[in-house]
């Protein structure tokens, strides 16, 4: 029987999807207002830094893998204008509900599939861009996620990979505190639910740091791999170029 991490606790791969499913079931509902109090609102400045390094152009095809309550789909669809397609996943449909309401209150209407990331229902060579923000740590095998994101990809097209990542040395104690001590409280204050949040904070522990992810991302498909760090490497933005 195979297993992979959930946080820091060793489950059975066939259970990791189930189990993530259940910690955004349980945070979809106040969702955005704890990335904005968790992140003291720099999550919207990490998306808006990624829009820009995407360099969206009109008529673009874009997949927006892990879309959550859609924050960059909807900057992206305000860029590729009509003859342009933006197109939400997420594995989790009731972030993928709270997204839809969230976009229709502000105008727009985009096409959202719930599906595994790891098994697009997309032909080959589809998109110009896919991005994946805060997603990427949650799947069970990234390697063959990362495959099915260069497949979907055009050849010379992009993925923008935005996630926590290893933070700098000097700060890592009182993150440390700040993750396993103040964000799981905060959750249960804000959310009523803690473990999610402590689940969040160790999975952030188990991904790839910066160089394992690029390196990761050279190994499936993609060539040209290269990370932004920011805010000190709490967060990396990695870009990779689909191979020929």
């Amino acid at each position: 029987m195979a297993s992979t991490q959930f946080g820091y606790e060793a489950v059975d791969e066939r259970d990791k999807a189930r189990r993530v499913r259940g910690v955004f079931d349980s945070v979809a509902p106040r969702y955005d207002l704890m990335n904005d109090l968790m992140s003291g609102g720099l999550h919207r400045l990490w998306k808006a830094y990624t829009v820009m390094v995407a360099n969206v152009q009109p008529g673009q095809r874009i997949l927006d893998i892990a879309s959550g309550t859609g924050d960059l789909a909807l900057a992206f669809s305000k860029k590729v204008g009509p003859a342009g397609q933006v197109i939400q996943t997420d594995i989790n449909e009731a972030m993928l509900r709270t997204g839809r309401d969230r976009l229709l209150d502000a105008g727009a209407i985009l096409p959202a599939l719930a599906c595994d990331a790891e098994a697009l229902p997309f032909p080959d060579g589809r998109f110009d861009l896919v991005t994946v923000a805060f997603g990427l740590r949650n799947m069970t095998h990234k390697d063959t996620a990362l495959r099915e994101m260069a497949r979907v990809l055009k050849v010379g097209g992009r993925l923008l990979v935005l996630e926590f990542s290893r933070v700098a040395r000097p700060l890592r104690r009182a993150y440390d505190l700040y993750s396993f001590q103040v964000l799981p409280r905060l959750g249960r204050l804000v959310a009523g639910d803690s473990e999610s949040y402590r689940y969040l904070a160790e999975s952030i522990r188990v991904h790839p740091a910066q160089a394992e992810l690029k390196a990761l991302m050279q190994a499936n498909g993609f060539s040209h791999v290269d990370y932004h760090n920011l805010t000190l490497g709490v967060t990396a933005l990695h870009v990779g170029v689909k191979c020929a």
